[in-house]
């Protein structure tokens, strides 16, 4: 059986953009790289579009082709490569998890900024577990129920990324419809209701909602969030449907969707008005 592909990390996929930085100024082309060096033009496309991760002796290969003599770069490339690997937790449930979900949860730990906009549930981020549970029993009612608990499992591991040392931002927009909407029933929807108050005044937790009055949208169309790392780390757009999940790293893209999220955070209320509302919404629960 062929080895599962391990989903790209941002170290991974920084490794990647630098390796065909450096091919496109030794001026060769994949076919030549593989031409002299061995590696078959499909696993050197694998290496720089960050889909697999090349072992150290392929790196010092193609380091030694495009003529990178300087020791601080080597290192620093070598660095990437050794920091790269998948998340360790995450590989107890690969096979359970779909690839693009891998991906994102990879991404996700290593994000500095979170822009979340959320049409239909909460964050994943602040799912209490009950609301989780029922999230997923709805949105998969054919899982089985040890299936279902991983994946709740699964949740409750990402969010420790709110409370590590390195302490993520986010800054969630939710359509009003989340908080109105009884998941789970009303003691689950309290329960996480009240989570969701809490999470709005820790320090690195923004939360705002856009009230039914607000009318149109441009968040509409779907739930998207805008995922910004530290420098030198360019941003991704994380957009999902029934199909899974899509990233968008053009800078047109990326321009566009932080546009739409400040669109977004004009039209909801302020957090200050949020908390009274979501107050409001957990009373009547």
């Amino acid at each position: 059986m062929p080895a599962r592909r391990q989903p790209p990390t941002v170290r991974r996929r920084r490794l990647a953009a630098e390796l065909l930085g450096l091919r496109t100024a030794a001026g060769l082309t994949r076919d030549q790289v593989a031409e002299t060096t061995g590696l078959s033009t499909g696993a050197l496309f694998r290496i720089e579009k960050a889909l697999t991760r090349p072992q150290k002796r392929t790196l010092i290969l193609l380091l030694d082709l495009y003529k990178v003599t300087d020791a601080a770069k080597r290192t620093e490339l070598f660095d990437l490569l050794r920091q790269s690997q998948q998340l360790s937790w995450l590989q107890l449930f690969e096979d359970n998890l779909p690839q693009s979900y891998q991906t994102f949860i990879s991404f996700e730990a290593e994000a500095s900024r979170l822009s979340d906009y959320e049409g239909d549930m909460m964050p994943g981020l602040l799912q209490t577990e009950a609301y989780a549970r029922a999230v997923i029993q709805g949105l998969m009612p054919e899982e089985a129920e040890e299936d279902i608990e991983r994946r709740v499992e699964v949740r409750k591991r990402r969010q420790q990324v709110l409370t590590q040392a390195k302490t993520l931002s986010l800054w969630t927009i939710l359509d009003e419809s989340v908080i109105r909407r009884q998941v789970g029933g009303p003691t689950v929807m309290r329960e996480q209701l009240e989570h969701l108050i809490a999470a709005a005044h820790w320090p690195a937790v923004t939360v705002q909602v856009i009230p039914f009055s607000a009318g149109a949208h441009v968040g509409m169309p779907g739930s998207f969030i805008v995922m910004e790392f530290p420098d030198p780390d360019p941003p991704l757009i994380y957009t999902e449907n029934a199909g899974g999940g899509l990233f968008l790293e053009a800078d047109a893209d990326v321009q566009r969707y932080r546009a739409g999220f400040q669109r977004l955070a004009a039209q909801a209320l302020s957090p200050k008005d949020t908390l009274a509302l979501i107050n409001q919404a957990a009373e009547v629960a």
